[in-house]
């Protein structure tokens, strides 16, 4: 048996492979990815049956394939909105279209170093006093639809106001402070918690919702703990801990706030 393959084939495999990477990305260390390895299996498993003419399991696997998807939505239909959900907002861009921000990086971007200090700033006097913070930093994914539980203030950034947010009397102090355009937009806002279980132990509720956000959007998220005072850094689902004032300053010197 002799295998033809043409340019046409190539470009299919190259764009289903894009295709399985990039939700691999977004569903990685999640509930979600052993649901879809799963489905994967069944799927060419399926694939196999009908390869080899087993009309009866075939007919078995078909119908339950069949049936599975719509039991999957109605069963997982949270699972499933969160999926689209990211899906939207990790590649609709908040801002107006053009060819430049189509091929630019977010690396290629940089920030301005006044609201980066500001930051810097905040974030080594709140870990001095261990005064805990979760501060969003928005790249291209839009974070208003994040904002509506929140309390809207369209400020300029500064460390004076990041401080008196998260200071513990606050009634802002709960929740994130949402950063986009330069600008704190909206504060005390609840995040969504990440579905990953091989967290350690460690991580509280503030950590756990820094990389949940991470997870749904491109958004660059700054952690200072209450318990140790270290600052942590969440970027697409990772995390670096006990990050130094200078360390943040290079991370967010990067990034156009």
């Amino acid at each position: 048996m002799v295998l033809h393959l043409t340019a046409l084939d190539i470009i299919d495999i190259f764009l289903v492979a894009i295709i399985l990477f990039q939700l691999y990305k977004l569903i990685r260390g999640t509930a979600a990815l052993s649901i879809f390895i799963g489905i994967f299996f069944i799927y060419m498993f399926w694939l196999l049956v009908k390869a080899l003419n087993m009309e009866l399991i075939g007919a078995l696997v078909g119908q339950v394939i069949g049936v599975g998807v719509i039991a999957l939505i109605i069963v997982f239909q949270q699972e499933v909105r969160r999926f689209l959900l990211a899906i939207g907002n990790r590649y609709i861009s908040r801002s107006k279209f053009s060819f430049g921000k189509l091929f630019a990086s977010v690396e290629d971007e940089q920030g301005s170093p006044r609201e980066a200090e500001e930051i810097v700033r905040a974030a080594e006097v709140m870990a001095g006093k261990k005064t805990g913070a979760l501060i969003v930093i928005g790249r291209k994914s839009s974070l208003d639809i994040y904002s509506e539980g929140g309390e809207k203030i369209n400020a300029v950034i500064s460390a004076e106001l990041l401080e008196t947010i998260f200071f513990k009397n606050s009634p802002l102090h709960d929740g994130a402070v949402l950063i986009e355009d330069g600008r704190i937009f909206a504060a005390r806002v609840p995040l969504p918690i990440t579905d990953n279980p091989n967290l350690p132990t460690r991580f509280g509720m503030r950590h756990r919702a820094a990389i949940g956000i991470s997870e749904h959007t491109d958004a660059l998220v700054v952690v200072v703990s209450e318990e140790s005072g270290n600052i942590t850094v969440a970027d697409g689902g990772e995390i670096q801990e006990k990050i130094s004032p200078n360390e943040l300053r290079q991370i967010l010197l990067k990034e156009k706030l």
